[in-house]
């Protein structure tokens, strides 16, 4: 049997499933065998994986990929049969005309192929279609070609992105998408801060360009959009101190043709320019020195008819104001949403949705462009539901708020002052004098899982959520600079970190105010799609399901057995109309939690009318147990180890059972056999493990193994006394 995986690609896959299935979890393979075996499946799948393309199939590729010029982009709407860029359409409404899959006839909605992407990080990618090609990326920035017709890989490519660079990923080595455009191109952000043009036929790097200072935390994760001559980025990394900007590189060559940076930097140096010059008014002392943060690490929308660029700028560095800019200030552009010349990267227009920020409350949340009947008469608008929990309608021509309303429940403010344009805040909410509970939390009232608009229906829907959070002043707080610590400036209980649930929505922009909801189990949720009378979203706990997009009525759902973030899309493939959703538990939320059995390799599915094919069958992995092994240590040491695991390991190793990063507290005794050279070595490093032998001594990394065990065996305690199930509280 296994010869029939002897082409490379499969082989690839093979490895790296059965490593995540059988390794790390498995008593009987020795640990030291497991890393060499690790090894050896790195080896294999770095670079370009490939199948034994078919005669024709390049051909086929460089010639539909050729003809996706800035034409066929400006016109998506003309040609449905495609999904040609990460909205669908410069639009970005998420809205397909395909009309061959109803509400009529979706009981005959059915599983027509799927693909095993051999991965169970978390896959957040929008795919890209055109004439049955299929473009995707995945973990640690891989881009796939997949063949639409048939369900079968074309070839992999693998930008090698350094394992280490995973610490300095807040949320995840996630990518959400690549761009597609003319001479054949496909154009991805490595999560090491690379843009990356690729040969849409061969797979094969045509050029790269760094686009960020890699001695700093800067990632990509946000897909690149493409228009007029020019490929644009972002980053992220705020929280770790960095100063935001956007680039525009040409697209052919990777020149870069200019840069917007979103905060000021060091006013006693020259500013890049006017509003650079403007915004330093706005703040307050020494900013710069801690980064400033205004990464656009999501939004990113081009406008053709008006020839404007926006752009949704994130949060500040650090995130509480009054360490970042002492004595107040609107702080210049952190969660704005920014209108760029787009022939020279200048400011046009911004509107501010969070001035002064400090909770996270990004407004790098998704971007619609649509033209709305409001009060007689026909307005341009952009529309917004970024973090704060205010839903926004602006006049895309000059920045002048129309609307706002609450779309999802808020405590940090009353309203927004419509004259002003300004949230009128709650006296609590800046936390300076109470330890204040705030709604939303830092993952706001909806994140960057894409909403979607029907024109159809006026209404857009939005994967909602609502969380609350104790914001309080930190008793000591010091700037890190070493690249690879959060510097946030705020204390705050994780204990307190209160989830009350998530819901789709449907919202009408023209009166502000919701439709129908459905309510979810959990906040962490997927995507939208919607056509005429439907509405497509999976959910965290693995179930695909489709709506009545009038009524909210459920009316179709399939079981995918792993949670879902990322959105579907449609397209249409020899006049048979698909759905296909590419399926991997991971991002912010899923590093620590899941909702199913299991985590399941990341996996593309694709659906027809009238298709009934099976799902794959994983293998069903071992039951985990609490890790119970002696403890040789003073109370003084795990006291000590407590405190190093929460700065250092906390932030993806937490106690709660694991989403796609292991609950230590169930790891083999083998692995504590080896615990020094995993922490220290980094042995573990091509899976996102880094070293700590530049941080923590020998000692410091005896102390945390004492406070991993010593929570094992609290937590065993309290299950023999009946107060956990399943490894969560009851």
């Amino acid at each position: 049997m296994l010869s029939n995986y002897l082409n490379i690609s499969n082989l690839c896959l093979f490895f790296i499933v059965y490593y995540e299935f059988f390794g790390l979890n498995n008593h009987t393979m020795h640990i030291r065998s497991r890393v060499y075996f690790l090894a050896v499946s790195t080896f294999l799948i770095s670079g370009s994986c490939k199948q034994s393309i078919e005669p024709g199939t390049i051909e086929h590729m460089k010639s539909v990929t050729s003809e996706v010029d800035e034409n066929r982009l400006l016109k998506a709407d003309e040609t449905p049969g495609d999904w040609l860029s990460y909205g669908r359409n410069y639009k970005e409404d998420r809205y397909s005309s395909l009309n061959q899959i109803t509400k009529d006839n979706i009981d005959d909605l059915g599983l027509a192929w799927s693909l095993n992407l051999g991965t169970t990080r978390g896959i957040e990618a929008t795919p890209l279609v055109v004439d049955g090609i299929m473009y995707l990326s995945g973990p640690w920035s891989l881009v796939y070609a997949v063949d639409a017709r048939k369900g079968e890989l074309i070839w992999t490519y693998d930008p090698e992105v350094p394992r280490e660079y995973g610490e300095k990923a807040c949320c995840d080595v996630v990518n959400r998408g690549v761009a597609l455009l003319y001479k054949g191109l496909i154009y991805v952000g490595a999560l090491d801060g690379r843009l990356i043009a690729i040969d849409a036929a061969s797979g094969e790097m045509k050029w790269e360009v760094l686009t960020v200072d890699q001695t700093k935390a800067y990632t990509i994760t946000g897909a690149p959009r493409v228009f007029d001559g020019k490929v644009v980025i972002g980053n992220g990394g705020a929280e770790y101190g960095v100063r935001g900007y956007v680039t525009a590189y040409d697209w052919l060559t990777g020149e870069e043709k200019w840069r917007f940076y979103t905060v000021p930097g060091n006013p006693s140096l020259p500013f890049e320019s006017k509003a650079m010059e403007r915004a330093a008014k706005t703040w307050n002392g020494e900013w710069w020195k801690y980064g400033g943060g205004g990464t656009v690490w999501d939004a990113l929308v081009y406008d053709p008819e008006l020839k404007l660029l926006y752009i949704g700028v994130g949060n500040g560095s650090p995130w509480n104001r009054e360490i970042r800019s002492p004595g107040g200030g609107d702080n210049l552009y952190l969660s704005s949403i920014v209108a760029l010349n787009p022939d020279n990267g200048e400011l046009v227009w911004h509107y501010q949705t969070t001035p002064g920020d400090a909770w996270d409350y990004t407004a790098t949340q998704p971007i619609i462009l649509a033209d709305l009947q409001i009060d007689g008469g026909m307005r341009k608008v952009l529309m917004q539901a970024p973090k704060n929990g205010f839903f926004y309608v602006i006049d895309r021509t000059n920045g002048a708020l129309i609307s706002s309303e609450k779309y999802t429940y808020i405590n940090w403010a009353k309203q927004v002052d419509q004259e002003s344009g300004r949230p009128v805040e709650t006296d609590f909410a800046r936390y300076t004098e109470v330890n204040a509970q705030i709604i939303p939390g830092p993952g706001g009232g909806h994140n960057w899982q894409p909403m979607a608009f029907n024109p159809t229906t006026g209404l857009v829907y939005i994967p909602t959520r609502s969380e609350a959070l104790m914001y309080d002043q930190p008793k000591e707080w010091q700037f890190n600079d070493d690249g690879r610590s959060m510097n946030l400036g705020v204390d705050f209980d994780n204990k307190d970190f209160r989830y009350a649930g998530g819901w789709l929505i449907s919202w009408d922009p023209i009166n502000q105010k919701e439709i129908w909801s459905v309510k979810h189990a959990t906040s962490w949720n997927a995507g939208v799609l919607t056509t005429d009378d439907l509405v497509f979203q999976g959910t965290a706990e693995g179930i695909l399901v489709a709506y009545d997009a009038k009524t909210g009525e459920k009316v179709w759902d399939f079981r995918l057995e792993t949670g879902i973030t990322a959105s579907p899309i449609t397209y249409m493939v020899d006049d048979i109309q698909y759905i296909s959703i590419a399926v991997g538990w991971g991002g912010f939320f899923g590093l620590w939690w899941k909702f199913t059995d299991q985590i399941n390799p990341g996996t593309l599915y694709t659906f027809a009318i009238g298709k009934k094919e099976q799902i794959p069958s994983y293998p069903i992995k071992e039951t985990k147990r609490l890790i119970d092994i002696p403890i040789e240590a003073t109370e003084d040491e795990i006291t000590r180890g407590e405190s190093l695991y929460n700065r250092f390991c906390n932030a993806c190793h937490r106690f709660n059972d694991g989403g796609n990063i292991p609950d230590l507290t169930y790891s083999s005794v083998e692995i504590f056999q080896i615990f020094h050279e995993i922490v220290r070595d980094g042995i573990f490093l091509e899976k996102g493990m880094p070293k700590f032998s530049d941080r923590l001594s020998d000692q410091d990394i005896s102390d945390i193994k004492y406070h991993i065990l010593s929570a094992a065996k609290k937590k065993k305690d309290e299950i023999d006394n009946d107060t956990y199930t399943n490894g969560n509280k009851k």
